[in-house]
C-alpha cells in the first residue's frame, strides 16, 4: 500500500508538472522543416518540434487556447495540434495552398486561398466550410477585428484590401493602397487598421469603416519589403517586419514616423507579441531563427535557432 501511495504521489506531481511546463509556449512554423518548433515561453529555449506537413506557413490558437491550428500549404490542409500534449488531433481539407488564416471570436478560421483568389471561412471543430468569398489575385493576410465584425483580406497583385462583413461573409469594400499588400492589423476598437506594402515599402492607416487611406509611412529603407505588421498594447506604436531590411520597424502609430530600426535576423517575416505586450518574437526566415525582443528597451534580448525557414509565430501564455 505505501508503494502505491508512493507511486501516486510521484505520478500527480509528474501530472502537474507537466500541466505547468505547458502553458506559456511559443510555435513556429517552418516551412522548409516541415515542421512547428515548441519554445518554452519562460526560458526562451527549444522545447519540443512537431513534424507537421509540407510547408507550414499560418499559425494561431483558439480563442479558449485549447487547440493550435497550423496551414499547411502544400498539403492544402489545416492541421489541429493539442497545445498541451503537441499531438494532432485532426486535419481537414481547408482550399487551394491555405497561406495565412485569422481567428474569429466565434472560433471560425478566415482563410486566405492563394492559388485560387477567394477566401473561405471554416469551422475548425468540425472541418466544415461556411463561406466562400471572392477576393482579389492572391490573396494572402488575413486579419480579424477584435469585435469580430469584420475581417481583412490583403490581395498581393490587386493592391486592394478586402474588407468582409460578418457574419453575412459578405464584402463591405475594396480599399486600393501600395503595391503587394502582405499583413493587416485592427485597432482595439475595429475603426482602423494599418497594412503593409512590400513592393512600395508603405505602410497604410486605414479608416475602416469609410474605406478610406489616412495616412501612408514609408519604412525609410528601399530594402525592406515589408511582411508582417503587430499593434502596441496601447495603440500608440505599430511594428513592422522589414523583410529584406532585416530589422524590425518601430512606427508612431498616429503620424506613421519611423522611431526606431531594431536589426534581427536575415528577412524577417513573421511578428508575434507576448499577452502583456513587454515582448515581440519575429521569424528570421533566411537565418532559422526566432528574435527576442523587449519593447520598453526596443531591443533583441535573445536569438533562439529554430527550423529551416521561419515563417509564422504565435504566442500561448499562461
Amino acid at each position: 500500500m505505501r508503494f502505491f501511495w508512493t507511486l501516486l504521489t510521484i505520478t500527480l506531481f509528474l501530472f502537474n508538472s507537466f500541466v505547468v511546463n505547458a502553458d506559456g509556449r511559443i510555435f513556429v512554423t517552418n516551412e522548409r522543416s516541415n515542421t512547428v518548433s515548441v519554445i518554452d515561453a519562460k526560458s526562451l529555449t527549444i522545447e519540443n518540434t512537431i513534424k507537421i506537413g509540407e510547408r507550414p506557413r499560418g499559425i494561431g490558437l483558439s480563442p479558449d487556447n485549447t487547440e493550435l491550428y497550423v496551414a499547411v500549404s502544400e498539403e492544402d490542409k489545416i492541421v489541429v495540434v493539442d497545445p498541451n500534449t503537441l499531438k494532432i488531433l485532426r486535419k481537414f481539407e481547408a482550399g487551394s495552398d491555405p497561406e495565412t488564416f485569422g481567428v474569429h471570436p466565434n472560433g471560425n478560421i478566415y482563410i486566405s486561398n492563394e492559388d485560387d483568389a477567394k477566401a473561405t471561412v471554416f469551422d475548425p471543430k468540425t472541418g466544415e466550410q461556411i463561406a466562400e468569398i471572392r477576393v482579389g489575385l492572391e490573396p494572402e493576410g488575413v486579419a480579424v477585428s477584435p469585435d469580430g465584425e469584420r475581417v481583412i483580406v490583403t490581395s498581393e497583385s490587386t493592391n486592394m484590401l478586402h474588407v468582409i462583413k460578418t457574419p453575412e461573409n459578405i464584402i463591405e469594400s475594396n480599399i486600393l493602397v501600395g503595391s503587394r499588400p502582405r499583413a493587416a492589423v485592427f485597432n482595439n476598437s475595429g475603426d482602423i487598421a494599418y497594412a503593409t506594402a512590400e513592393i512600395s515599402g508603405e505602410v497604410v492607416k486605414v479608416d475602416v469603416r469609410k474605406a478610406k487611406i489616412i495616412k501612408t509611412g514609408t519604412t525609410g529603407d528601399a530594402k525592406s519589403k515589408p511582411k508582417d505588421i503587430i499593434l502596441s498594447k496601447d495603440e500608440n506604436v505599430i511594428y513592422v517586419a522589414g523583410g529584406r531590411a532585416n530589422k524590425v520597424i518601430v512606427m508612431d502609430a498616429d503620424s506613421l514616423e519611423i522611431i526606431k530600426g531594431i536589426p534581427v535576423g536575415k528577412r524577417v517575416w513573421g511578428l508575434a507579441m507576448s499577452g502583456d505586450g513587454g515582448r515581440i518574437f519575429t521569424t528570421n526566415g533566411v537565418s532559422g531563427t526566432i528574435s527576442v525582443i523587449d519593447t520598453i528597451k526596443n531591443e533583441v534580448i535573445k536569438t533562439i535557432e529554430v527550423g529551416k525557414f521561419p515563417w509564422g509565430v504565435v504566442v500561448r501564455e499562461d
